[in-house]
C-alpha cells in the first residue's frame, strides 16, 4: 500500500512536469505556428532564456557605451537594452513567439494589432498570472497584477484618489518637497563657487518618495525611508532572476532567501505604518486609512478572493503604489533632466516659458496647465525613454485580434520602446528628440495614437498618470527657474532594463545657479 502511494504520487508529479514543461507549451505554440507565427525554438526547461542571455552577453561584449556627444543616435538604445527582441523581430517579423521557461510570449510590434489590443475592454484579456507569482514579493496581488472583479474592486477604491481635481490640490505639497531638494542644491553651489556636479537619481528618488508619502500616506520620506530603500533593494535583486520556470521561486537558494528576507521586512514595515496611521485622529483620511477601511468592509465581499487576508490586501496595494508612484516617476524625471541638459535650446525655451508664466511665484495647477513647451518636452522624453518597457496581457480565454486567434494561456507582450521609435508611426525622424511633434497632441504626433503608451493602454492605463505628469511639471519647472544645467563630462549614456528602463550609470549633470 505504502509503495503504491509513492508510485502514484511519483506518477502524478511526473505527469505534472510533462504537462507544465512539454504538453501545454507545445500545444499553445502549435496553435500559433499553424497561423504562420514563428519564433526561436525553445529548450525543454528554460524555453529561450539561455538564448536570450547569450544574445545579451554577446551584444554587451561588442558594445561601447556611448557618450553624450553621439547626437540623435543617442536615442537608438532599444537594440542595446533589448537586443533579443530586435534580433527576433528582424528574423521572424513584427509578430513572433518565444518562451520564458514554460510561458509562451507572443511579442507584438505590428501597429494595427497593437491598436486592436489597446481598444480591447474584455475581461478575457488580463494581467499575466506570473506577475503575482514570480514577481509576487514585489507586486503581490495589488491593482497592478490582479484581474476581474478583484481588480475592479481595487480600482474603485484607488482611482478617485488620483482624479485630476484631487491631484490639483496636491501641487502645493509637491512644490514644498521639491523646493527643499533645490535648497540643498543651492547651498552646495554656494560652497563650490556657483557650480555643482550632481548625479540626480538618488535625490529624485528621495523626492518622489517624499511626494508619494505625503500625498498618499500622510508621512514624509524620512519616516518611510526604510520602506523605500528596502523596496529598491528587492527590485534590484528580483531584476536578476528569471520568470517562467515552475517551482524555481520555491527553491531555498541564496537568491530566493534574499528575496524572502526583504519581502518579510517590507511587509512588517508597511503593517507598522498602517498601525500608526490607524491611531491618527485626522478627519481627512489619507489613502492608507482608506485602504484599511475598505479592507474591513471587503472581508465578506465576494469580489475579494478567500485567500486574501485584510493585511495582504493592504500590503499588496501599498507596494504597488510605492513602486508605481515613486520609482517610475523618479526615473522619468532623471531622463527629462538628461534630455534638457543635452538640448540647451529646448532648455532655454522651456525656462523662458516657466519664467513668463510664473514670474517670481511658485507654480500652481493653472500655471502648470499653460506650460505647453514643458508638456511637449515631457511627452517626447516619455516617448524616447518610457520608464516601463512592456505592456503585457494574458489571454484568460481564447481571444481574437485581427486575424490571429490567441489561445488561452498565451502572454501578449508589447515592447513599448520599439513601438515608440517605429518610423512607420512617427516618421523618418523617429530617433530624433523633437518635442514639436506633440504640438497638436498625441493624435497629431503619431499615426496610431494608441501606439503611444508610456502609461499603459486601455482599461488598465495607469490610474496615477495625472499625478505623475503634475509631479514632473512641478520638478522641472522649479529646476529650470533656479538653475541652468548641462551634462557632466562623467555622464555615460546606457539605458538598461531592470524591471524598468533606467540609466545604468545614473544621470550626472553640472548645475549653475541662475
Amino acid at each position: 500500500m505504502f509503495f503504491s502511494l509513492i508510485l502514484c504520487g511519483s506518477f502524478l508529479i511526473f505527469a505534472w512536469l510533462l504537462g507544465s514543461f512539454l504538453w501545454q507549451p507545445k500545444r499553445l505554440r502549435s496553435k500559433l505556428e499553424k497561423q504562420g507565427i514563428k519564433g526561436p525554438f525553445p529548450s525543454l526547461l528554460y524555453g529561450n532564456i539561455t538564448e536570450i542571455n547569450k544574445i545579451n552577453s554577446r551584444f554587451q561584449e561588442n558594445l561601447v557605451t556611448r557618450s553624450a556627444d553621439s547626437g540623435d543616435k543617442l536615442h537608438s538604445w532599444p537594440s542595446n537594452a533589448l537586443p533579443h527582441l530586435v534580433q527576433w523581430r528582424n528574423e521572424y517579423g513584427p509578430i513572433f513567439v518565444y518562451a520564458m521557461g514554460n510561458i509562451q510570449m507572443l511579442c507584438v510590434t505590428n501597429p494595427d494589432m497593437v491598436r486592436e489590443i489597446s481598444l480591447c475592454t474584455s475581461l478575457d484579456l488580463g494581467k499575466p498570472t506570473y506577475l503575482s507569482k514570480d514577481r509576487g514579493p514585489l507586486l503581490g496581488r495589488g491593482i497592478l497584477t490582479s484581474n476581474g472583479p478583484y481588480w475592479a474592486n481595487q480600482r474603485k477604491i484607488l482611482a478617485p484618489e488620483f482624479y485630476l481635481d484631487k491631484v490639483k490640490g496636491m501641487v502645493h505639497m509637491m512644490v514644498q518637497s521639491t523646493s527643499m531638494m533645490l535648497e540643498s542644491w543651492e547651498i552646495k553651489t554656494e560652497d563650490l563657487e556657483g557650480k555643482l556636479e550632481i548625479t540626480v537619481d538618488e535625490d529624485l528618488r528621495k523626492l518622489s518618495a517624499d511626494i508619494i508619502s505625503r500625498a498618499c500616506f500622510g508621512s514624509s520620506y524620512e519616516k518611510g525611508e526604510k520602506i523605500f530603500s528596502t523596496l529598491h533593494a528587492l527590485q534590484r535583486v528580483m531584476s536578476k532572476g528569471v520568470v517562467g520556470v515552475p517551482g524555481l521561486r520555491y527553491l531555498p537558494n541564496k537568491h530566493n532567501k534574499e528575496i524572502w528576507k526583504l519581502e518579510s521586512e517590507i511587509d512588517a514595515m508597511i503593517l507598522e505604518a498602517v498601525k500608526e496611521n490607524n491611531q491618527l485622529n485626522d478627519s481627512k483620511k489619507n489613502l492608507l486609512q482608506l485602504l484599511l477601511c475598505e479592507a474591513e468592509k471587503s472581508r465578506d465581499d465576494n469580489d475579494v478572493p478567500k485567500d486574501v487576508s485584510m493585511d495582504k490586501f493592504i500590503v499588496d496595494n501599498c507596494k504597488n503604489i510605492y513602486f508605481a508612484g515613486h520609482e517610475t516617476t523618479a526615473i522619468s524625471a532623471s531622463w527629462c533632466l538628461m534630455i534638457l541638459a543635452s538640448y540647451p535650446e529646448w532648455q532655454a525655451r522651456a525656462r523662458s516659458e516657466v519664467l513668463e508664466i510664473c514670474g517670481k511665484k511658485s507654480p500652481d495647477a493653472d500655471m502648470l496647465k499653460n506650460m505647453k513647451t514643458l508638456t511637449m518636452v515631457i511627452q517626447e522624453t516619455l516617448r524616447l525613454y518610457p520608464p516601463v518597457a512592456f505592456v503585457v496581457r494574458e489571454a484568460l480565454q481564447d481571444i481574437k485580434f485581427k486575424e490571429i486567434q490567441v489561445p488561452k494561456g498565451v502572454i501578449v507582450q508589447i515592447p513599448i520602446p520599439i513601438l515608440h521609435q517605429n518610423q512607420d508611426l512617427w516618421g523618418s525622424d523617429a530617433l530624433k528628440f523633437k518635442p514639436d511633434r506633440f504640438a497638436k497632441g498625441i493624435a497629431g504626433a503619431c499615426k496610431i495614437p494608441q501606439a503611444y503608451m508610456p502609461f499603459g493602454i486601455g482599461a488598465r492605463t495607469c490610474l496615477g498618470q495625472n499625478f505623475a505628469m503634475m509631479e514632473l511639471k512641478v520638478i522641472l519647472s522649479l529646476v529650470l527657474a533656479k538653475f541652468s544645467f548641462s551634462l557632466a563630462a562623467t555622464y555615460r549614456h546606457s539605458p538598461v532594463f531592470r524591471l524598468v528602463i533606467k540609466p545604468e550609470f545614473g544621470v550626472s549633470i553640472t548645475v549653475e545657479k541662475l
